[in-house]
This record gives structure tokens, sequence and C-alpha cells, in this order.
């Protein structure tokens, strides 16, 4: 869907481009100083808050991206040129808690428009080991093959997500980058194979789940590597218990997510704009069933996310799915 991507060494000519965008070089220090001041500020579980300026980004490795959405139904095709989301939240220094395995899986970026418009990444979703979606924060759009600033709806910065299937996660007029820690609140149970798992938070109908409950919903299927796992998808069970998500919000599911728990404590975020058929449209599954034997040891449930680098936000012995919207305990 997003079409090529290829990586770039021309921090100075990116500058020069944006310089010139601004007006023009000529020694006109106007144009230099806004290159300079910070355009997104980057905040939250991060040891180093920050503004980033678009000569910040500028003299990052450049990634240049054709991405093709619907706005509506409206398919638009863009290229961009951008610094990687991951590297600008990597340079704030991610915060992790050192006791838990994984950490960062169960923690979430919240990006946030001039609008007040706002949609979650997960940080499991923008790893380059587990789930490697490249966002990039663009300052440049190549239109009949010269290099320009994004136009005045869009810019200076706007957010990508390659892949999806609508523009909702591309956040134009980007303010914000904030990191925060999931508010899931329960607890492991010490480990062991788990019979059921609940299913609360921001849904209508908080309900748990055992191996018949599951079995009763339409069936989906995954396959990775030489495993086909079967159970249903994520999306059609959190739909099942009804979300409740503020009707007052343009495209709700973009700024909540949903945290899976292992038995043992284990824990992995996942964005609902990531699985949104409407969206990322990502095949996220609650597998009862692994190549046709059950899971045996890994309990009645597990999470499975197709397409992933490692499967780190494979959580087995499932006893719980909460759902958050951003603005929550969390923050």
């Amino acid at each position: 869907m997003h079409g090529s991507k290829k990586w770039i060494a021309c921090a100075g000519a990116c500058a020069a481009a944006l310089l010139s965008a601004c007006g023009g070089g000529g020694g006109d220090s106007s144009n230099a100083a806004a290159l300079v001041t910070p355009v997104v500020q980057v905040g939250g579980a991060v040891d180093h808050p920050s503004g980033v300026s678009l000569a910040t980004l500028a003299a990052k490795p450049a990634v240049t991206q054709t991405v093709t959405f619907n706005s509506g139904t409206t398919p638009q095709t863009h290229t961009y040129t951008g610094a990687s989301l991951w590297s600008i939240l990597g340079d704030a220094g991610i915060q992790n808690d050192a006791s838990r395995k994984n950490d960062v899986l169960s923690r979430y970026a919240l990006a946030t428009g001039s609008d007040g418009y706002q949609v979650i990444f997960t940080l499991g979703e923008l790893s380059p080991d587990f789930g490697n979606k490249p966002s990039i924060l663009a300052y440049l759009e190549t239109v009949s093959g010269l290099n320009g600033p994004l136009n005045s709806s869009d810019g200076p910065v706007r957010v990508t997500a390659p892949g999806d299937v609508k523009g909702g996660r591309y956040v134009s007029n980007l303010t914000r980058l904030d990191v925060f820690a999931s508010a899931a609140t329960v607890p492991g149970t010490g480990g062991g194979v788990s019979p059921s798992f609940r299913v609360s938070g921001a849904v209508t109908a908080p309900a748990s789940f055992d191996l018949a409950a599951l079995q009763a919903l339409p069936k989906s299927s995954q396959t990775i590597g030489s495993s086909t796992y079967t159970g249903v998808s994520l999306w059609a069970l959190l739909n099942t218990v009804g979300l409740k998500l503020p009707a007052s919000v343009k495209n709700p599911t973009l700024s909540a997510y949903a945290v899976a728990t292992g038995s043992d404590g284990y824990r992995a975020a996942v964005s609902l704009g990531e699985i949104d058929p409407g969206f990322g449209a990502k095949g996220a599954l609650i597998a009862y069933d692994v190549n046709g034997a059950g899971l045996g040891a890994n309990g009645v449930a597990r999470l499975v996310i197709p397409g992933e680098v490692k499967q780190g936000r494979l959580v087995s012995n499932l006893i719980a799915v909460e759902v958050f919207v951003a603005g929550s305990a969390a923050n």
C-alpha cells in the first residue's frame, strides 16, 4: 500500500529546500530562524523532553515514501520526505520499566495536531524490532518532481501512517508527540494456564470468555511461519462487547488502544487504529488453536499479530483485554 520507500542521506539538500521554501536564502535571518524554531514538542514518559525544529528533522537521515490512502472515498497519493517517527522518539529517550519484560510494548505515542486532533501509535507498532511501521514526520512533499513544503493545511509537519486504508492517522499540523505508559490495571496471577479472560475498560458490556464462548463467535485464521492460528478477530471481539468511545471526538477509535495481559503479567498494547478495518486493518487475532491442536500450555487464548518482525506482542495465557481512551488514567 505504501509504495516505494528509500533512505536518502541528504540533510543539507533538505535544509536547503526548506530554507528556499521559507522564502529563499540570501542571508535572510528570518528564514534561518524559521528553520530552528521548534515546531513539535516531544514529551511525556521520555528522558529528554524537547522542541523539535525543521532543522532538527532535516539533519536526520531522510526517508522518502510514496503513500496512498483514501480521504473519505477519494484516493490520494503523496510523496513525502521526513524523519523517522521512531528515531525522533528514540532521541527523546523512551522510558521503560526495567522490571517488566519488553515494557516498550505496553506503551504508546499520542500525536496531536494544532486543532487538537489526536491519534495513537503503540510503540510496539512502530518499533523496528516488532511492528516496524515506517511512519515519518514529513516536512517536504514532492509535487511535479520538485520538493517543497507541505501545503498550509498539512504542514509544517505531518505524521504519516504507511499502509493505512484511510488517512485518519496522517495528523496534519503536528504540534505534540507524547509517550505514555498504558493504563492497564489487571495484574498477573503468577503464571500458569489460563482458563478464561475478561474484556473490560471502555466497553459497553464487559464480559469473560472461555473456550466455548470464543468458539461460538465468527472464526478467523492467521498463518505465521509454519503455524496457522485459529480464533476470533480482536476487532470483532471488541465490537462484540461494544466499544464505549467519546462520540464528540473525530475518528474516536484512533485515540483508543487495547492492552492484552497474560497470567504472568506480560503485557502488549494494540492501537485500535492499527486494527480498525477502515484504517490500519491489521488482522490481530485472539487465537484459541494452533495447527488444529489447541493451545495446550499457552492457555485458553493468546494474542497473535501477523506481519511482525518479532512476535513480542504474542501474549499467551491471556487473562485480560482492557480498552482505554487517550486522556484516561494513564495521562
